[in-house]
């Protein structure tokens, strides 16, 4: 109840942060249910697809760093709602697309640049500058939880619109839930009226460029954004290629949808777990926790032969383990670097991710077309998820935590 009151003058701001990417985050994430259908409408391969969904994320890592600074220059607002049209843009290019070019721009390149204004580092950014540091963590965890929930909405959508009136119309219910981002938007928006905590004078005034040398020097952020490649990699395969794998394996179409909006429910769940947990244990040690546990859970599914069940047991257990990383990730971040330029330096850890998203998408594409099946996709995805898991883990344990930013807290004010 305290904490409700307290945070009531920039509940708004989180809300608005929230939706924001609950939307781009949840429609992005059900791409993958438009490729059956849309492969066999059009001239697209699944590894074209795949294609399109690899540069979307390589497009998305770049630009993040540019959209943090940005947001440091003009503020979140014009960021955010920038973001948001092209977001509409990209959607309305790939609903009219009649070929790979059409795709490839507007799920790809258009989709790609819009998520870097409205995605999980500038929407945890706006909220990490919107409460204090004592709850940060458990808030960061909240929005975060929220931005899967879009998925329970856009999944089930686009799989009827999809499947009884052809995947333009999919793409099409995904346009309209689209136009949503542009009142959350401007609502979170309302975060750059907010007076921004600050720290000791000296590095108050840090520039870009110099703090980003500090990061690529911190030991501890560097073992972080190497690990973060595993992430994307095993997030952005199973995404793209879980409703092939399950049309190959003669499942129910409706299943894949199923199994999205589980992964959807599950990561609330696991988001408002581990925003807790980061505020109480080493957030480097639970990141490598996660990164081990994904890959057990990874394995353990596909060795086996698909079922209903096993794969919603499957989906949920990779929901609760899906977007735990957005808090600790950006937790992390705002404690060694402190909160202007949070949003760039968590970009920089991001485009690592996102390079492993191009080779999970791309990669797993690819190997199927080549071998004729997932085989060695999944293989390597465990493989690597299991050692760069322990390394993290290793790391947080033999080396000590690292130093905090001081900040002197300062109240959230108004924020109309």
């Amino acid at each position: 109840m305290a904490l409700m009151k307290e945070l009531r003058p920039t509940l708004p701001i989180l809300i608005g942060a929230a939706v924001m990417l609950s939307l781009s985050g949840g429609i992005r994430q059900s791409f993958g249910l438009i490729m059956p259908p849309l492969t066999r409408d059009i001239a697209v391969s699944v590894s074209d697809f795949a294609l399109a969904m690899s540069v979307q994320n390589l497009a998305w890592g770049f630009l993040q760093p540019l959209a943090g600074a940005l947001a440091v220059r003009v503020g979140f607002r014009p960021v955010m709602l920038a973001g948001s049209f092209l977001y509409i843009a990209g959607t309305l290019t790939f609903a009219l697309a009649d070929g790979l070019p059409g795709v490839m721009l507007g799920a790809g390149v258009l989709i790609g640049m819009a998520l870097a204004c409205t995605a999980t580092a500038i929407a945890l950014a706006v909220g990490s500058r919107a409460v204090p540091g004592r709850v940060r963590s458990l808030i960061l965890g909240a929005i975060t939880a929220s931005g899967s929930l879009g998925a329970l909405l856009s999944a089930p959508l686009g799989q009827f619109l999809a499947v009884d009136f052809g995947w333009r119309a999919g793409v099409l219910g995904f346009l309209l839930l689209a136009l949503g981002m542009l009142p959350a938007a401007w609502i979170a928006g309302r975060v750059d009226r907010l007076p921004l905590p600050v720290g000791p004078a000296g590095l108050r005034q840090e520039s870009a460029k110099a703090v980003l040398l500090r990061a690529l020097r911190t030991p501890s952020f560097v073992v972080m954004t190497a690990a973060y490649f595993v992430c994307g990699m095993q997030l952005l395969f199973i995404a793209t290629h879980l409703p092939s794998y399950l049309a190959i394996c003669g499942m129910d179409p409706a299943l894949s949808a199923q199994a999205l909006a589980a992964i959807g429910l599950f990561n609330v769940f696991g988001g408002l777990f581990f925003g807790w947990a980061g505020g109480r244990w080493s957030k480097l040690g639970l990141l490598g926790g996660i990164y081990v546990a994904r890959s057990i859970v990874l394995g353990w599914y596909f060795v086996l032969p698909p079922t209903p069940l096993g794969t919603l047991v499957f989906a949920s257990a990779m929901g609760f383990l899906w977007l735990g990383v957005g808090p600790l990730v950006a937790g992390s971040v705002a404690e060694m670097f402190g909160l202007r330029w949070q949003a760039m330096i968590q970009g920089v850890a991001f485009m690592s991710h996102q390079l492993g998203s191009f080779l999970g998408a791309f990669g797993g594409g690819l190997l199927y077309e080549r071998l004729g099946s997932y085989d060695l996709a999944w293989r390597l995805g465990v493989a690597i998820g299991l050692a760069a898991g322990i390394v993290q883990v290793g790391f947080a344990l033999l080396r000590p935590p690292p130093p905090h930013m001081p900040v002197l807290e300062t109240s959230a004010g108004s924020a109309r």
